[in-house]
């Protein structure tokens, strides 16, 4: 027990104090040996600038900004105009199939990063479906697509800096249609929908001669993100992870259970997840977070945003009317048009908030669906 927790206590230990909000971190990332030690050792590395960013409070927005760098085999990595500042790696080692990589990081945290200055932005996760149901009979791993939305939902959930999961919503989320997206979004409080689909669950075996066969399995998967205000596509990307399959041909597997989740095909597919939730912050933690007003009543105004989201009393907020409408080839255009009206937060509850208005002969004029933006502090 008491290796164990020495064990726990150095894979992220705080080597000297914050200095001028500066943290010299030393970190221990871990990753599964399977295609090559040069991909092992660039996961593992990956996983302890990561941790060390986590830990710093760093903009995790640029970590995918970092990978490429990273990818290659250095003993130290230097950047500049990055919340990470210098990589040093300090050992590498090699036990029981896996990769540990040890380095000294030092993260100088930005307080004027996005997600420090914003709320939180709502999402309406859709299910992910398995393109090829005939790909998931190895094993049985038909409810895969859903566990795998749960996944990213506690991934979101647990590490994102800018979103929050409003819900998982069962609705076919078509691109296609994106007036019915916008409603869907409005229903469920999100400013932005992401779904996707499993695209690959082959496996390929590696026969030994002296030793038992290897199953190794591929794990690809699509995302897409719409925005809830317009139903435009905003972002599309693929990911693909390749692991070993470490049970029976012929046994059926609990996609749900621990032993999976543990077991290095589970922990690639995990590595999807985080992907996909660094590769939203990326992309969308520095669009304006945009709660919108859902009631009115005298010189009192309600949103579809609290606690959750980031929201303080006290906060100040400027209203802008909306504006949209519907072009001549039928497309929903969004227009906001910037009001001189500020709002002040009174109450905040778990997922909406009460406002007064600062202008009161000017509250007659404030609508359910009118938008509202944080005002910075001056």
């Amino acid at each position: 027990m008491i290796k164990k927790i020495i064990n726990t206590l150095s894979s992220l230990c705080l080597i000297a104090a914050f200095q001028l909000n500066a943290a010299w971190l030393e970190v221990t990332g871990s990753a599964v040996m399977l295609e090559s030690e040069k991909t092992a050792r660039t996961n593992a590395l990956e996983d302890a600038v990561y941790q060390a960013m986590g830990y710093a409070g760093a903009d995790l927005a640029s970590f995918p900004n970092l990978k490429p760098f990273l990818a290659s085999v250095r003993d130290e990595y230097q950047f500049s105009g990055n919340e990470v500042r210098h990589v040093m790696v300090t050992e590498t080692r090699k036990k029981s199939g896996k990769y540990y990589l040890t380095a000294r990081i030092d993260v100088y945290p930005s307080a004027n990063t996005c997600h420090k200055i914003q709320y939180k932005k709502g999402v309406l996760l859709g299910s992910f479906d398995i393109v090829s149901p005939q790909h998931a009979a190895m094993g049985g791993v038909y409810q895969l697509g859903n566990d795998f939305s749960f996944m990213l939902k506690r991934q979101i959930e647990r590490k994102s800096q800018s979103f929050v999961v409003s819900g998982i919503t069962r609705v076919p989320v078509n691109a296609g249609q994106p007036a019915a997206m916008m409603m869907l979004a409005e229903d469920n409080d999100a400013q932005y929908i992401i779904n996707g689909q499993i695209t690959d669950l082959t496996s390929t075996l590696d026969q030994k001669l002296l030793q038992s066969d290897k199953i190794n399995r591929q794990f690809a998967a699509t995302l897409k993100i719409m925005d809830g205000k317009t139903g435009e596509v905003l972002m599309q990307n693929n990911y693909r992870e390749v692991a070993e399959w470490p049970f029976s041909r012929v046994s059926q597997v609990d996609t749900q259970s621990a032993r999976f989740w543990q077991s290095s095909y589970g922990q690639a597919v995990q590595r999807v997840s985080r992907n996909m939730m660094l590769d939203l912050e990326s992309a969308l933690s520095c669009r304006t977070s945009l709660p919108e007003v859902v009631n009115v009543y005298g010189n009192k105004v309600q949103i579809n945003i609290g606690r959750i989201h980031g929201v303080k009393r006290g906060d100040q907020l400027k209203l802008w009317h909306s504006a949209g409408f519907i072009d001549q080839q039928g497309i929903p255009r969004n227009r906001m048009v910037q009001t001189d009206i500020t709002l002040t937060v009174d109450r905040v509850y778990e997922k909406s908030t009460e406002l007064s208005v600062e202008q009161a002969d000017l509250a007659s004029s404030i609508q359910p669906g009118d938008l509202l933006t944080k005002q910075l502090p001056r």
